[in-house]
């Protein structure tokens, strides 16, 4: 039964009677025999609970019985692990190992704790390029950050005042490699993930290190415009040929490893973030993609999930599009979940919610209420075996892209 609530709003008397409806359509498995990619954040919000023992073996149960398949943890956030990172305590990130309340490793349980009930769990690098300023990887490496060209180093993102790694510096691309690989290794973890911040804002890239490498490959001085086509190209073209670098370690490291992306949609990606997820998709960077499309009604909603690049990548690989389940100041109605839920799946597309806490803590209805519409809204699946295994997906192309060069100037503290 639909909240009280909501019955009270006319206009949604029509769409929750019509949701009640959908969910006795049955689920249909996507192309190749492939199982319906269902993904939850779990965020630094999200730790109180994950902390926790007991209710962290409780949540783990509770997302296994609605027939979720992901979990991405956070472990990188603020410039801190959120793990036990040897790394991150000799180089003086931080003072303190990440424990859970009872003394635990909080990502080594839950991988464990899931993997026992079939959830696959991808720890998250939430930050990528992104630090707080008062950080202390951005304290100690102040030559690492990017600036804009006016020389300022700070941008406001959701997470407030950051300031960014420069990804074109060997340094950073070895610092992030390095914990990366840290984090494949002391857990074996099926897969990692990166979001929209394994980018850069189009305004920055001026700083003396990244306009002498532009000069080198270019024989230009970088535009005055951050939005000039070429400028653009060149930034996203040395992210790309990062990301498939750092893809290829992370394989080699655990062969099989999932390799999952979740970037903003592609024009806004591309061009306001430097991220060219489309090509990471082309060439095999990404195993898995979640698209963020946080939009607060349908009509905005829809449009972005018939796109010729997310066409394209469902035909390629596993892909989802990520709603917003909810925040404490923007409470996401079940009726509104289920509509998208829906029509991600009419697409052949699964679905990733953003975030475990909002599932059913945040909502406008009673927490029983959202679990058991959830429950049929995600049913058990089982994925159909192909009949002719499709064809093993070909080699990497070889890098197109020019290798970075060695640093300029030493490495400051």
């Amino acid at each position: 039964m639909a909240h009280p609530l909501l019955l009270r709003q006319p206009k949604l008397k029509a769409l929750v009677a019509a949701l009640l409806c959908s969910w006795l359509v049955p689920w249909q498995p996507p192309a190749l025999g492939q199982e319906e990619l269902r993904g939850v954040w779990l965020t630094a919000n999200d730790m109180p609970v994950l902390r926790d023992r007991e209710r962290m073996q409780a949540t783990v149960n509770q997302l296994a019985d609605l027939h979720l398949n992901r979990l991405y943890v956070v472990v990188w956030n603020g410039g801190m692990a959120y793990y036990p990172s040897q790394l991150s305590e000799n180089r003086g990130f931080q003072t303190f190992t990440y424990r859970g309340l009872q003394g635990q490793d909080v990502i080594g349980e839950l991988i464990s704790a899931s993997r026992k009930r079939g959830l696959k769990v991808l720890p998250w690098f939430e930050f990528g390029f992104m630090a707080p300023p008062d950080s202390e990887v951005a304290k100690q490496h102040r030559s690492w950050l990017t600036q804009k060209r006016d020389g300022s180093l700070t941008s406001i993102s959701a997470a407030g005042e950051v300031v960014w790694l420069n990804p074109f510096r060997p340094e950073v691309q070895q610092l992030i490699t390095d914990l990366v690989l840290e984090v494949v290794n002391q857990y074996g973890a099926e897969g990692i993930q990166f979001d929209d911040h394994m980018s850069l804002p189009r305004e920055f890239g001026y700083d003396p290190f990244t306009v002498e490498l532009y000069r080198k490959d270019t024989g230009k001085t970088p535009p005055d415009n951050p939005e000039d086509p070429a400028w653009v190209k060149w930034r996203a073209d040395r992210l790309t040929a990062f990301m498939q670098r750092l893809s290829q370690a992370i394989r080699a490291a655990r062969p099989g490893a999932i390799v999952s992306i979740s970037p903003n949609y592609y024009d806004f990606a591309y061009k306001l973030q430097l991220q060219d997820w489309r090509r990471w998709v082309q060439t095999g960077v990404a195993d898995e993609l979640l698209i963020q499309i946080y939009r607060p009604d349908l009509a905005s909603y829809l449009p972005q999930l018939s796109k010729p690049e997310v066409l394209e990548a469902r035909e390629r690989i596993p892909t989802a599009i990520a709603l917003l389940s909810g925040q404490r100041n923007r409470p996401t109605p079940l009726p509104l979940i289920q509509e998208k839920v829906n029509a991600n799946r009419q697409q052949g597309l699964g679905t990733g919610f953003f975030y475990l806490e909002s599932l059913w803590s945040l909502g406008p209805e009673p927490a029983t209420e959202r679990i058991q519409g959830l429950r049929h809204m995600l049913p058990p699946q089982t994925p159909q075996i192909p009949a002719v295994a499709p064809a093993a997906s070909p080699a990497l192309p070889p890098l197109l892209l020019p290798p970075p060069p060695p640093p300029l100037d030493p490495i400051t503290p």
